[in-house]
């Protein structure tokens, strides 16, 4: 169930980090996963605020992912991820950035396009 949660997680990073195809990526899915990790309760429940480490971890991938194939790497994990927890709230998947004060510029989704 944690990796489940783990990839719903990944799924709002990687919209965020949304670009198109490129250069190799140096962003792996493990790394994404961990990242996100500890926003699975969060994102399952959609109950109160993140956690601390979440915002945390989410503003590390943002960070590691700045190439297009960094993003589209980061992006297609967390969505993979995602597909495999049936429970996540997609409404709490999407207000995960703007509540750990993070800027994205579309919206984070389970139907997100990461090749645009």
């Amino acid at each position: 169930m944690k990796g489940v949660v783990i990839a719903v997680l990944l799924m709002v990073a990687m919209v965020q980090f949304m670009a198109k195809p490129g250069v190799e990526a140096a962003v792996t899915c493990p790394q994404v996963t961990s990242a996100l990790a500890p926003c699975l309760t969060y994102l399952t429940t959609g109950a109160g605020a993140p956690p601390p480490l979440c915002c945390s971890g989410l503003g590390n991938l943002q960070k590691m992912a700045q190439t297009s194939a960094d993003k589209q790497v980061a992006c297609n994990c967390a969505k993979d991820a995602a597909a495999r927890v049936p429970n996540i709230k997609e409404d709490a998947a999407a207000s995960l950035p703007a509540k750990c004060n993070i800027q994205v510029n579309f919206p984070i989704s389970k139907n997100t396009n990461c090749q645009e």
